[in-house]
C-alpha cells in the first residue's frame, strides 16, 4: 500500500489543534464554507509554506508569529483524484463554485482527503482532509514540530 506525506503549516498556539479542521468553522477558504470542518494541507512542505505567505495578511506575522509544521501519512487509496474542478477555480478572490464543489465533497464524504490544484503553484496539488470522514481516524498523523520563514520574507 502505497501513501503521501503531506505538509501542514500553522502558528504555535494552534498546533493541538493543526488537524483537527477547526479552522474553517471561523472562516470560509477556497474549497470550503465558513461553518465546515476541513483541514488544508500540501504535497510539500515549499508549498505549504508558499500557501502560508500568499494567504496571510501582512508578511511581518511571518516573523512576529511562532510556526509549526507538522506531516501526515496520506494512504493512496483513499484520496479522491477528480477529473475536473470548476473552471474559476484559480480566481482571486476564490468563488463561490469552488467552495461549493468542496462543501459538496465535505457533505457526501466520498473520501477522507480530496487532490485539489494549488492556485500558487501550478501543477502541485493541495489535499484537503475531511475530519468527519469514518477514515479520518485511521490516518497518522506526526506531531507538529518548529517552523521557521525565512527572515527575508
Amino acid at each position: 500500500m502505497s501513501s503521501l506525506t503531506i505538509w501542514r503549516i500553522a502558528t504555535a498556539t494552534r498546533a493541538a489543534a493543526i488537524f483537527t479542521g477547526e479552522g474553517g468553522l471561523y472562516v470560509e477558504g477556497r474549497w470550503h464554507s465558513k461553518g465546515r470542518r476541513i483541514v488544508y494541507a500540501a504535497e510539500s512542505r515549499a508549498l505549504a509554506s508558499l500557501e502560508i505567505m500568499a494567504n496571510i495578511p501582512g508578511r511581518e506575522q511571518l516573523r512576529r508569529q511562532t510556526w509549526v509544521i507538522a506531516p501526515a501519512e496520506l494512504p493512496a487509496e483513499l484520496i479522491e483524484r477528480p477529473a475536473r474542478v470548476p473552471t474559476d477555480w484559480r480566481a482571486v478572490p476564490a468563488k463561490d463554485s469552488t467552495r461549493a464543489f468542496g462543501d459538496t465533497w465535505l457533505a457526501e464524504r466520498r473520501s477522507v482527503a480530496l487532490r485539489v490544484p494549488s492556485a500558487v503553484i501550478l501543477g502541485e496539488f493541495n489535499y484537503l482532509l475531511n475530519p468527519l470522514h469514518p477514515d479520518f481516524a485511521g490516518l497518522n498523523f506526526s506531531p507538529p514540530e518548529p517552523f521557521y520563514f525565512d527572515p527575508r520574507f
